[in-house]
């Protein structure tokens, strides 16, 4: 694709455009063929905008809105509220045609609700799974659905689950015959609910599918497969236990409230004695593997997390170009067919 158009929810997110703005000129300038259509408040943004050099503005249309859904508002309140919303009108252009793919750090529930809303979605897919890419500790990646769009889920689900986020895989992390495994509590045939059992038993009989059973979370890092399934619930519950579990330990050796000779032995300790671990960790930053693919949808439509900082939400738009550029929702729409 030699030119692509992203839609951007610009007040989405806990910092709104403090953020989300400065990650825009940061992916403009790291990407030539990349343009924007901007929607929030244009007052607001202002003055970040101002910041970024003319010939980078020139690849932004910016198109205003003071209606904002409440990141805390129920799901039902967040769907009245979102008429000329800054999310909604970023989802109707990749809807309409005018862009290739949509980033919102905003209330999850709405994004969710109004992409499956206005979006039409994959054939043969019951329902959209958030997809994304967590770190492992060798530097490598692996893919991980559903985290957090369906909390409840049937073996048909978790099973279409399985065959996306293999092709994602196949895509995304360029594998030939991916690793899959069931995110469960135990590796034996007998543990888990009678779903996952079910689910279990019927991926051992795919041929097209390399899965390796079932996977604790204790081992999501270790790199042992490279897709791992499970419902909506266990796996945002899993994603936020790995994520503050990294920033807990990176921001070990950065607490402020420590005096300067302090921090500076407490650094030499830890650089002296964890060195090959912290700079494991560093590859684990939550902030580099930010953004949650909304994948069985025909376009592109990805979740900032809400408190994402400049770097963090730069990630999520790099990830939705790249999903944009690699054709993921044609892929597996095409390859789905021959299953």
């Amino acid at each position: 694709m030699s030119h692509l158009t992203l839609a951007l929810d610009v007040m989405g997110g806990d910092f709104g455009p403090r953020v989300t703005t400065p990650a825009t000129l940061k992916a403009l300038e790291q990407n030539p063929t990349l343009s924007f259509l901007l929607f929030g408040n244009q007052q607001q943004s202002a003055p970040f905008l101002e910041k970024i050099p003319p010939q980078y503005q020139q690849r932004i249309q910016f198109h205003h809105t003071e209606q904002v859904i409440d990141a805390n508002a129920s799901f039902s309140l967040a769907i009245k509220q979102s008429k000329n919303s800054s999310m909604r009108l970023a989802i109707e252009a990749v809807a309409k045609g005018l862009a290739d793919g949509c980033i919102s750090g905003g209330n999850t529930g709405a994004l969710m609700g109004l992409a499956k809303l206005l979006i039409t979605p994959l054939p043969n897919i019951d329902r959209p799974a958030l997809t994304s890419l967590i770190p492992t500790m060798n530097g490598q990646s692996t893919v991980m659905l559903d985290l957090g769009a369906n909390v409840e889920v049937n073996k048909k689900q978790l099973t279409q689950f399985a065959e996306m986020g293999n092709l994602f895989a196949e895509v995304m992390l360029d594998l030939v015959y991916p690793r899959l495994s069931l995110l469960n509590i135990g590796t034996e045939d007998s543990k888990g609910t009678q779903l996952i059992r079910d689910v279990h038993q019927h991926l051992r009989t795919r041929h097209d599918i390399n899965y390796q059973g079932f996977i604790e979370s204790d081992k999501l890092l270790n790199h042992l497969t490279d897709v791992i399934v499970c419902d909506g619930l266990s796996g945002n519950i899993a994603l936020k236990a790995l994520e503050g579990a990294a920033k807990n330990i990176i921001s070990l050796h950065k607490n402020p409230e420590s005096s300067h000779l302090c921090l500076m032995v407490k650094n030499y300790v830890m650089k002296a004695i964890l060195y090959p671990y912290y700079r494991k960790l560093q590859k684990i930053n939550p902030d580099r593997h930010n953004g949650a693919t909304l994948l069985g949808l025909s376009k592109v439509v990805v979740k900032s997390h809400g408190g994402a900082n400049e770097k963090a939400f730069f990630y999520a738009i790099e990830y939705a170009a790249r999903q944009v550029q690699s054709q993921i929702p044609q892929q597996i729409q095409q390859r789905l067919v021959h299953l």
